[in-house]
């Protein structure tokens, strides 16, 4: 059945919109899942400050022109899902490559970060990433090493001091 040309036009305002807001995006191919699982999926993303949707690939193109971005027809053939990533770039990637290792169905195609297309390889190295929290942590733990190093050496020669005198008030305990 064919689309109306006003619904056409609202479909590439929508995508505009949500190009606007999107860090990134990803795209990949979800033929042969079943709507319990895109629903599942959906849920999953939308978790991570994501959002997929299916995409009509002409109007897509049509929305990426609008927005000054790359429209690579590499990613954009057959049925397409696209993820708009809204945060940190690394969650929807760990969700759709752990989705394609369980179902072996969905399949990652790449993306456009910023003005630059990426790989389907790309986008499993961003998968491979750590989250922001982990990156945050190891930061901390990272700045904290050294303070904890300096406080022992500090502490080092008191706490030889105390040996000591616990060491002698021991000693006269015994003898007197």
């Amino acid at each position: 059945m064919a689309i109306s040309r006003e619904k056409k036009e609202a479909m590439v305002e929508e995508y505009v919109e949500k190009l606007g807001r999107s860090q990134g995006l990803l795209f990949a191919e979800y033929r042969g899942l079943s709507v319990k699982q895109m629903q599942a999926l959906r849920r999953e993303l939308r978790a991570g400050d994501s959002e997929m949707l299916v995409t009509k690939n002409t109007l897509f193109e049509r929305a990426l022109n609008e927005t000054g971005m790359p429209a690579p027809e590499s990613l954009l053939v057959g049925p397409t899902a696209v993820t708009f990533c809204f945060g940190d770039l690394s969650v929807p990637a760990k969700t759709l490559a752990k989705w394609a290792k369980d179902t072996k169905i969905l399949a990652p195609r790449g993306g456009i970060i910023g003005q630059t297309v990426i790989s389907e390889a790309s986008v499993q190295e961003l998968a491979d990433l750590p989250s922001q929290e982990q990156l945050r942590a190891q930061v901390v733990g990272a700045l904290q090493a050294p303070i904890y190093g300096l406080v022992n050496v500090l502490a080092g020669p008191l706490r030889g001091l105390v040996t000591v005198l616990n060491g002698r008030m021991a000693q006269l305990e015994q003898s007197g």
